[in-house]
């Protein structure tokens, strides 16, 4: 289904990948948190799914998470990346043509590991949402107009959230956040309850050390569903949508060793969502089809570099097939998977 690999030097440590256009082309770039060296590398789309070189930016100490979305509405992309040990969120407004400001900083919780960008209070402007792992908490930074943004507004969690998304899960118009708890092997599920505002969190039972969360409908019921990498597991988790914001008990499908990261997206043109993950342990990434009804075949495994960390899947080269990309952290590089 996916060719080998192509790999792309980025820079030291790459934890995190995004894969969006940011020179306005209609062709998706790559943008890569690169942890050691504290940098973010963008690496433009050449066509056919090839990249160039990559340019280098500055960020705060230790990024682990970017997120490219238009923050200030002038139908720029921007990117905004988790700056673990400087304790805040970086902006980088786009300055055209796929280069980057530098950024500006925004304090969060204790050792952010993940962040999400996206409108919470309904006047079209996307918030900030951060996974904090030092403190378990989720810091929200509402959008104050031209890319600012305000003092964040913290809400407790489970024990070393390491990665949240921000979708909604009840159905009213209104995007909820869902954090994986590593160190509780849960998923917390906070519910919006108006202007930004978000409800105590509901926790679900997760495989252990839940490393990785996406939020997408499985099952075809028009409700979002759950998917969790339990990295020391080995294993994913599938919640379904029980209705109103709540989940049934997992359901478990092996994956590779130690999976970190988790896209779910149609990779067959069925019409049905499937999971791709990153195999830490076992350098792979896994495919498991949807068979329907939201369960899910054995994976299939591709090879990729060592320790992938981050993996997303978009159409890279268009052809109207997803593509997959993966941030290799041991390697320094980004892999690209073509779809056949």
């Amino acid at each position: 289904m996916f060719l080998n690999q192509t790999t792309y030097a980025v820079g030291s440590q790459p934890w995190s990948v995004a894969v969006v256009d940011v020179n306005s082309d209609n062709k998706p770039d790559i943008v890569v948190a690169n942890s050691q060296p504290s940098t973010i590398s963008v690496l433009l789309n050449a066509g056919n799914g090839t990249y160039n070189a990559q340019t280098i930016y500055a960020t705060g100490s230790q990024p682990w998470s970017v997120a490219v979305v238009d923050v200030n509405s002038d139908s720029k992309s921007d990117i905004v990346v988790a700056n673990r040990n400087s304790y805040n969120a970086g902006v980088l407004l786009s300055a055209g043509s796929g280069t980057f400001s530098a950024q500006t900083t925004y304090a969060v919780g204790n050792q952010p590991l993940s962040v999400a960008v996206v409108d919470v209070n309904s006047n079209n402007k996307p918030d900030i949402v951060t996974a904090n792992y030092g403190d378990s908490t989720v810091s929200v930074l509402l959008n104050a107009g031209s890319g600012t943004f305000s003092a964040q507004t913290t809400y407790a969690v489970g024990s070393e959230p390491v990665s949240v998304a921000v979708v909604d899960v009840n159905s009213d118009n209104k995007p909820d956040i869902i954090v994986a708890n590593a160190g509780s092997n849960t998923v917390g599920v906070l519910l919006n309850t108006g202007s930004g505002t978000f409800s105590a969190q509901t926790t679900y039972a997760t495989g252990a050390v839940p490393y990785s969360v996406a939020v997408v409908d499985v099952n075809s019921d028009n409700r979002s569903d759950i998917v969790v990498a339990n990295r020391d597991s080995n294993t994913v988790g599938v919640l379904v949508n029980a209705g109103s914001g709540t989940f049934s008990n997992q359901t478990t499908y092996a994956v590779g060793s130690q999976p970190w990261s988790v896209a779910v997206v149609d990779v067959n043109s069925d019409n049905k969502p499937d999971i791709v993950v990153a195999n830490e342990g076992s350098n792979t990434v896994g495919v498991l089809l949807n068979t329907g009804n939201g369960t899910f075949n054995a994976q299939i495994t591709y090879a990729v570099g060592t320790s992938p960390y981050s993996v997303v899947v978009v159409d890279v080269n268009s052809d109207n097939k997803p593509d997959i990309v993966v941030a290799n952290y041991n390697d320094g590089t980004v892999s690209v998977l073509l779809h056949c």
